[in-house]
């Protein structure tokens, strides 16, 4: 299936690793034109070679933290200068720590704000204008399945990442007529640096191995094992696609059937 989406340009925010990485390798592969943003020059720098060398695609990376607003500004016309527009917009961030209540400060919930909704509020305002002018935009936010069924531990990301879920839906009500789709895909648990993080993390509160943690989770998911940022990536790149232009305003769970709920 051809995605029509040669030549089109892409900005992936937090793409040095994990699931922006993939879904920025994913667009690649089809042909689009990638920016990729990091905090860190080294990782993002050799992100966009490994890109650039498995697929042939442009790539372009730039030095960005996603809860600065100066430097969304500057992302922006970073990609807007180099390409002339923006047609693909992910929106990526790393997850806010795990806490409980009482051991998470204000400054803990601030700061989680700042990089889970924050990030996307600035960046599709940022990119919008450019989608209207063109009448073709998409934008695709990685959100997680705790903005469906929170998870204890994760009191932050349960409690921010369902605004997402939110504005999402109002924005892609009031973009549609622009031929702009807005959608949210939330994964499940994927073998990434952060879920290696967890994993560790609540191995170790129980007292038992990695492996046999991870095993434990495998075994709670109907598919029977987690799932891999390739398989995240493909389903961003679909969304981003011209053969998606009829899915809109969908909070889209990829999760192996891990989710219990109806949604």
């Amino acid at each position: 299936m051809d995605l029509g989406l040669k030549k089109k340009t892409a900005l992936v925010a937090a793409a040095s690793a994990g699931l922006g990485k993939a879904a920025a390798r994913a667009l690649a592969l089809e042909g689009a034109n990638v920016v990729i943003c990091s905090r860190r020059q080294k990782e993002i720098t050799d992100a966009a070679d490994e890109i650039r060398n498995a697929t042939g695609a442009e790539v372009v990376p730039v030095v960005a933290d996603v809860t600065v607003a100066a430097d969304i500004r500057r992302l922006v016309d970073e990609t807007t200068r180099r390409f002339g527009t923006i047609h693909i917009l992910v929106n990526n961030a790393g997850g806010p720590p795990a806490g409980a209540l009482a051991s998470l400060s204000d400054e803990d919930w601030l700061k989680g704000h700042e990089l889970t909704l924050m990030s996307v509020v600035r960046l599709t305002r940022a990119v919008l204008p450019f989608m209207s002018a063109q009448r073709w935009g998409r934008i695709v936010s990685i959100v997680s399945v705790v903005a469906k069924q929170p998870i204890n531990d994760l009191l932050l990301s349960s409690a921010i990442r369902p605004g997402i879920l939110g504005l999402t839906k109002v924005l892609a009500n009031l973009h549609a007529k622009d031929n702009i789709t807005i959608n949210t895909v939330c994964p499940g648990h994927v073998l990434t640096q952060r879920q290696e993080e967890l994993a560790r993390a609540r191995a170790a509160q129980r007292n038992i191995k990695r492996e046999e943690y991870l095993k434990e989770v495998a075994a709670s998911i109907p598919a029977e094992r987690l799932g891999t940022p390739e398989e995240i990536g493909s389903v961003v790149a679909f969304l981003a696609s011209e053969q998606a232009s009829y899915i809109n305003g969908v909070n889209l769970l990829v999760d192996g059937g891990a989710a219990k709920g109806i949604h």
